[in-house]
């Protein structure tokens, strides 16, 4: 009889947002005392830098995971802490325009230790080194027996030496060695979480031997233009949901015969589908009622999308939860078809007094054709804890649909879009709504003036503004955004916003169940 069995297969490949879950269950397994990673930080590091993220899978589970960056030599070999030289864990400090390539994390599923899985992982960051021509790779390396040993050795660096000299056996700081890194010396307070190694960690180097100096490498890619438009949408009376979406597919065809990568709508343009209703409702039944539109609404503006080969920032839509909630939620759809949602975290007084919004619970970069990008919802963005979350995860560009009343408040969200602009090196792009609603409870007029901001710096527009809308005119504002513009103010702009943040002084502290 013929053997039919299967052999087993074992992949290295690039990490990609999909593994986050299984990502974050091996690290369950392998580091059952230390506190796993956020989600976001995972998808940050996979944003940052796609091509340093490897995992290992076995017959389709993932058993073996590594992260890293790449850093300036300076900043890799001067004392550092984890926090410190990884942007609190999300790769934030990674340049392209380094030197080095920094070992993040490793993670093996300890069921699976005879798979070479940390070996694979150690090979594909040294080859990864030298596809870009890197000096080396350097990362603070666990050191387990210290803490069993410290009677012993006190200090961390005699301690290291005796593993060095084969006095003392440690089961990670050996491993390295055996991969031929070489010890530069001891990080103290590396990481603090770390008990075993008492928070210390050995800075461990690995030269590439095919280094070669060069004045210009030609590592970085070629520059990337994004063209983003934003609607500014009049609130006008329907007398047919099919008439709303003859309006919006309107500019949706503009946007893609500008050959727009963005199409960009405001907060609650939906609102003009409760003209339809028999009879004047109170702020709540209007709420209710437009919530009734969603499973429509979504279908509709997914088809968009693909049919002009364009995405849409849907603006913002009520969207009832499975709890009965009603949430203000901003849906995205992507080109290929796919739909992300990013919901209201914080629904202003009125919101939650008239229309007993409900705010959410998380913020997230969105993957898309054009890189990673980010959406926050009108006074979302005077709160800078999330447009700098949305930083750090590789959100290049923030889109901000808002709608407000008038222009004290429409001032209020430009104001600080050019803030968040400035703090995190990205572009902003708002579009409001403009026109009327008279029956409308608690949505009667409206007042924009929709722009695409850019930071405050040389290769930048004048006055921050790559393009304004006029006051409170229907029309579309669209301008080309130089992504390679952001990396270089990122790395030799006249300020440094990313780069220059004191991450041994301050840090964000995400909650976990809200992120998970």
């Amino acid at each position: 009889m013929t053997d039919h069995r299967r052999s087993a297969t074992l992949t290295v490949r690039n990490a990609t947002v999909e593994d986050v879950p299984a990502i974050l269950e091996l690290q369950d397994r392998a580091y059952p005392d230390m506190p796993p990673d956020l989600p976001g930080q995972i998808r940050g590091q996979i944003q940052a830098f796609p091509d340093g993220q490897f995992v290992v899978e076995y017959e389709g589970d993932v058993v073996g995971w590594c992260a890293t960056f790449i850093i300036d030599e300076a900043t890799a070999f001067a004392p550092h802490t984890y926090a410190e030289i990884t942007g609190n864990g999300y790769a934030a400090r990674h340049d392209d325009d380094g030197d080095w390539l920094y070992g993040m994390e490793v993670a093996v599923d300890p069921s699976r230790r005879r798979l070479r899985i940390g070996q694979r992982l150690y090979n594909a960051r040294k080859s990864l080194c030298q596809e870009w021509g890197l000096k080396g790779v350097v990362f603070g390396g666990r050191m387990p027996g210290l803490k069993r040993r410290r009677k012993s050795y006190p200090n961390p660096e005699d301690y290291l030496a005796a593993v060095q000299a084969r006095e003392v056996k440690d089961p990670v700081a050996n491993f390295q060695l055996r991969m031929g890194f070489e010890p530069a010396g001891i990080l103290k307070a590396y990481y603090p979480d770390d008990k075993d190694s008492l928070g210390n960690a050995a800075l461990m180097v690995w030269r590439n031997p095919k280094y070669v100096e060069v004045s210009n490498n030609g590592r970085r890619p070629d520059p990337q233009t994004v063209r983003v438009a934003a609607v500014q949408f009049q609130a006008r009376a329907v007398d047919s949901v099919r008439e709303f979406e003859r309006n919006v597919e309107y500019f949706v065809d503009v946007c893609s015969d500008y050959k727009a990568d963005f199409c960009v709508f405001p907060e609650m343009f939906t609102v003009a589908l409760l003209s339809l209703e028999k009879k004047k409702l109170t702020p709540q039944e209007s709420i209710e009622a437009l919530t009734r539109h969603t499973p429509r609404f979504l279908e509709f503006m997914s088809k968009l999308a693909v049919r002009y080969n364009i995405n849409i920032v849907g603006g913002s839509h009520p969207t009832k939860t499975d709890d009965g909630d009603i949430q203000n939620v901003a849906y995205i759809f992507l080109r290929d078809g796919s739909i992300h949602s990013q919901e209201k975290i914080h629904p202003t007084p009125n919101e939650k007094y008239w229309w007993n919004i409900k705010g959410g619970d998380f913020v997230h970069a969105i993957p898309t054709d054009c890189g990673p990008v980010g959406v926050l919802i009108c006074y979302d963005m005077e709160f800078p804890e999330l447009a700098r979350r949305m930083a750090d995860e590789g959100a290049r560009i923030i889109f901000c649909p808002y709608a407000t009343d008038d222009r004290t408040s429409h001032l209020r969200v430009r104001y600080c879009s050019h803030a968040r602009a400035i703090e995190n090196q990205v572009f902003v792009v708002t579009a409001g709504n403009v026109g009327n609603l008279p029956d409308v409870e608690n949505m009667d007029i409206n007042y924009a003036e929709s722009a695409v901001i850019t930071p405050c710096d040389f290769p930048f527009a004048r006055d921050g503004l790559a393009a304004v809308a006029s006051e409170s005119v229907e029309t579309v504002a669209v301008a080309d955004l130089r992504v390679d513009d952001l990396t270089e103010a990122r790395r030799s702009g006249t300020v440094r916003n990313l780069r220059d943040r004191r991450f041994d002084l301050y840090r964000i502290v995400w909650s976990e169940p809200s992120d998970r």
